[in-house]
């Protein structure tokens, strides 16, 4: 009796997946479950050819960095205006790429602007689309949600949505709470620091990476930035920087990202992601998720995150000190274990440098 009622529920299973029929799209190439979404195969791969490269460069970063500037312009208490996830960062280029946060940003809003001229798609879902597409160049990089509907912003966001490096943690977790968003949030959506590099943190600098592995998704970034650094804590100039342990092979550390690790509130989703691959991929995707459609009405929205790339696979590595470093450099926060890792032979970590000495190695 049980296996002929399982069999009657396979085949339910199978009759309804076999109704569904997929669109054909105009392209004459693609097929989708709904026809808003035909519009993004060509801008998939226009992106991956004419601005990404299908590498895990500058641009992915920048454009990542995008996603979070423009989607954090929110504010539930109604302190600040705007409307979230809705291309205010490019359609009101000229008033909020002036805000001070938002130093840098004029670089992935021109180069994402002229793809809205040639596709047709609302600045909104060009910002989250391009992020979702460009981090799947990054080994180790999940598969992230991508939803269309987004309607075009018809204000700028007010100055002030975005954190400031600088800022002490109380305020940036007040911000991101203003905006929907939890203290684990915060630590999740940082994993993309694991793929990023500033540029304008310290005026003096350019493309430094946070990490010894900045062109890899991985959870190095959550172990190197707990490690003691050269003239610790020594903070420079009041920039948000803050001397890394590999700051003699170039890296830098976020100040923010210095205190979130160690603050009580935060320290224990902190460490939790040091070799945990997997479970720093789910949290990202879940708070990229609600990042990419934070102030939408998602309620006539459509999943179209079968355009989304299949990511290159991760590095088969652990987190590992970097070469001298060891658990004795360590400045633990959280009274968890701390997981047992290894050291990187050599004298030195060496972190990848063009030849003039700059760390974009895509671009040299």
């Amino acid at each position: 009796m049980f296996k002929l009622a399982f069999g009657f529920v396979a085949l339910a299973a199978f009759a309804q997946a076999a109704s569904v029929q997929r669109v054909a799209c105009p392209d004459g190439k693609n097929t989708a479950t709904h026809s808003a979404c035909c519009a993004f195969f060509s801008l998939r791969d226009d992106l991956q050819a004419n601005l990404f490269d299908n590498e895990c460069g500058e641009d992915v970063h920048e454009v990542l960095r995008l996603s979070f500037h423009d989607a954090i312009g929110f504010s539930k208490s109604g302190k600040f205006k705007g409307t979230g996830a809705d291309g205010s960062m490019i359609l009101f280029d000229p008033i909020e790429t002036a805000f001070a946060a938002n130093n840098g940003i004029d670089d992935s809003v021109d180069a994402l602007s002229p793809f809205l001229t040639t596709h047709n798609v609302t600045a909104g879902d060009l910002i989250q689309f391009a992020a979702a597409v460009g981090i799947t160049n990054c080994p180790g990089a999940p598969r992230l949600e991508f939803l269309t509907g987004r309607p075009n912003a018809k204000i700028p966001a007010d100055d002030g949505t975005v954190p400031d490096p600088q800022d002490s943690v109380t305020d940036i977790l007040s911000r991101m709470a203003d905006a929907g968003f939890t203290p684990t949030d915060m630590v999740n959506l940082l994993a993309s620091h694991s793929i990023a590099r500033s540029d304008h943190v310290d005026p003096t600098i350019s493309a430094v990476p946070f990490d010894s592995t900045p062109f890899t998704f991985d959870t190095q970034i959550f172990l190197e930035v707990l490690l003691k650094g050269e003239g610790f804590p020594g903070t420079s100039n009041n920039t948000g920087e803050v001397s890394s342990a590999l700051a003699d092979e170039g890296a830098m550390r976020l100040q923010s990202d210095f205190a979130l690790a160690r603050d009580p509130r935060t320290a224990c989703t902190w460490q939790s992601f040091i070799n945990q691959q997997a479970k720093m991929q789910a949290a990202f995707k879940a708070s990229m998720a609600k990042l990419a459609v934070t102030g939408q009405n998602t309620a006539k929205f459509i999943d179209c995150s079968e355009v989304i790339p299949i990511p290159v696979p991760a590095v088969a590595k652990p987190a590992t000190y970097p070469a001298t470093k060891s658990k004795a450099d360590v400045q633990q926060a959280c009274n968890s274990p701390f997981p047992v890792l290894k050291t990187d032979p050599g004298k030195a970590t060496e972190i990848p440098k063009c030849p003039d000495g700059s760390f974009d190695i895509n671009s040299c």
